[in-house]
């Protein structure tokens, strides 16, 4: 017997949660191994090749010590699946086989808006295959199969004016509703269908909801493909048309093919290439790279070879990579898409497409050489400054493989390749050498905490004495050297003022190290502020060595020993009575 839950009962979410092991629900997604009282895994939140993402069966939670993320089994889906509370409650309740009911006006309204968009694609699938009809012409004139039009859903818009308005009206539905998910359209007062005489292309998410619909003129109405407006569950950041029907195939194939149209996704589907999807009509967003990643690693963008179409695959490679996706580009050869191509050429052919696309780097310096004519030398110089950009954004080993590749095609030295990626005279900075005078940077630069110890030790240098109990309070470079320069003159004179530290420095120290005391106020409680720095900074020294002993003891497995489990057990207590001591935390 099912059981009944509020979504703002504490207890009714406790009794799901009970019913359901959090090992079994992220097992189904991320490859779990014992360790010890626990299991691990490689964190699906963030990039890691050590695994750092441990799961509690015992306290049913999950924690990456790498990205920090943690919670419990609702938390984690969530995350995962990319839902608010009541979808990932309702997720778990239904794979479990656990009734629910979630309140909350907001979800209520969203299940209505679900609804409505499954009738009128139910509505558009009738009038598409229940009698003659344009739209079943045209897909059919685009050699598309039955078992394909039923597999996808495609429906027919008639050419009424408010057919589908006619039909909601009389089953009671607002108007406002259907103008929210954009089934109908307002003009002077009156109501009329928004897709009318047109094939229809229900879009559904990867929970199986239908969230909105795309709709292809049949004559030469315009715009050619008409889209549902945004809306509570009509997101096109969050969504790839199809990936509902391919996500099994992406992930058996170990790869996704991402073109442009509806069409392309289906017609390369009937022609046996199923791990394929399409991003909705707009950029590729980081939301549908993520969507993208619980299935694959790996994608393939095979979008027109016109100037849109570079543009989009030059922005998606940057998209995708930076989710450490693997990126290759294909423009068809023969044929202006990928749905004429393979029609002409077959599934064979495609996948040859598919096996010779460029690497993003291949692809990147090959678009670098539009427009120019690399037989001129100018041309050669222009392309090797976009080429420069490309190749400074590489690994030393990456930049390595590609410089040799660019000095054999344009006949140029290897070592003008590299100086011109460092920049003329170095003028132009590579990352690494960015990093290098960043890092120079901030060894020239005091914290708060250093800049008000050495301003108490100029106000009254006997305060040094404390200081060899706490080697470590000062790490910049700069500090550490102004330290030693007040323990010299203390040990010298007894003593010292501010310009004997500034005479010892050079002049960009000199000016740090003024500008720091200028902003650091001590007034008559120098003792006061000092412990109060020294406290702060035992206590911080505590606080990270607290949670290096929870990392130790939370990845412990069964080789670590029940000894050394012990004794970072009783460490760990021993720096929380610290803790503890100093005041607990601020």
């Amino acid at each position: 017997m099912g059981h009944s839950f509020g979504r703002d009962s504490g207890a009714t979410i406790e009794e799901l949660k009970s019913q359901i092991n959090i090992v079994d629900v992220i097992g189904r997604v991320v490859p779990l191994k014992r360790a010890g009282a626990n299991y691990k895994g490689v964190c699906p939140f963030h990039n890691e090749k050590t695994p750092s993402f441990v799961v509690s069966e015992q306290k049913q939670i999950f924690t990456c010590f790498g990205c920090g993320a943690t919670g419990d089994v609702i938390e984690f889906t969530k995350r995962y699946y990319n839902l608010d509370f009541p979808e990932a409650v309702e997720k778990l309740a239904k794979e479990h086989g656990i009734e629910i009911k979630i309140g909350g006006s907001g979800n209520q309204e969203r299940e209505k808006y679900y609804e409505i968009n499954k009738e009128a694609a139910r509505f558009f699938y009738r009038a598409f295959t229940e009698g003659k009809n344009p739209g079943y012409s045209y897909m059919k004139k685009r050699g598309i199969e039955d078992a394909i039009l039923k597999k996808f859903g495609i429906g027919y818009a008639d050419e009424s004016w408010d057919s589908l308005y006619q039909y909601f009206k009389n089953k009671g539905v607002e108007e406002k509703v259907l103008l929210e998910l954009g089934l109908i359209s307002e003009k002077n007062g009156k109501y009329y269908d928004k897709f009318r005489n047109r094939v229809i292309f229900p879009i559904i998410n990867t929970s199986g909801k239908v969230i909105g619909f795309g709709g292809r003129a049949i004559g030469d109405a315009m715009p050619k493909y008409l889209n549902s407006p945004e809306n509570m569950v009509f997101q096109k950041k969050n969504n790839i048309y199809a990936l509902n029907i391919s996500k099994q195939d992406v992930g058996k194939e170990g790869y996704a093919i991402l073109v442009e149209g509806y069409m392309d996704v289906i017609s390369l589907y009937q022609h046996g290439v199923r791990n394929v999807g399409a991003s909705l009509g707009t950029a590729l967003t980081e939301n549908q790279a993520r969507l993208l990643k619980r299935y694959t690693r790996n994608v393939v963008l095979s979008y027109d070879a016109d100037t849109a179409g570079r543009n989009a695959a030059l922005r998606g490679i940057d998209v995708l990579g930076s989710e450490d996706i693997k990126v290759k580009v294909l423009h068809v050869t023969d044929g202006k898409d990928p749905d004429e191509f393979i029609k002409k050429n077959g599934k064979g052919d495609f996948l040859k497409l598919v096996d010779s696309a460029l690497s993003m780097t291949d692809y990147k310096l090959n678009a670098a050489k539009n427009g120019l004519d690399l037989k001129t030398e100018d041309g050669k110089i222009d392309y090797m400054k976009r080429a420069s950009d490309i190749l400074r954004k590489l690994s030393p080993v990456e930049a390595d493989i590609y410089i040799k590749k660019l000095a054999g095609e344009l006949k140029i030295a290897e070592g003008a390749i590299k100086l011109e990626i460092l920049g003329n005279n170095n003028t132009a900075p590579t990352v690494a050498t960015r990093r290098r005078h960043e890092e120079e940077e901030s060894r020239r630069e005091l914290s708060g905490m250093e800049a008000t110890v050495l301003k108490v030790l100029i106000i009254n240098p006997c305060f040094a004495e404390k200081l060899l109990e706490c080697d470590g309070i000062i790490e910049s470079e700069l500090g550490r050297k102004i330290l030693n320069l007040m323990f010299e003159l203390y040990g010298l004179r007894g003593g010292f003022d501010i310009s004997d530290i500034t005479d010892s420095l050079d002049p960009v120290e000199s000016q740090a190290f003024t500008s720091a005391m200028d902003g650091i106020i001590v007034a008559g409680n120098e003792e006061q502020v000092f412990d109060e720095c020294i406290r702060t900074w035992r206590l911080g020294n505590a606080v990270k060595k607290e949670q290096e002993l929870i990392d130790r003891l939370a990845l412990a497995d069964e080789e670590t020993g029940s000894d050394s489990i012990k004794e970072l057990t009783e460490e760990l207590m021993k720096v929380q009575r610290e803790i503890n001591s100093f005041g607990g935390r601020k």
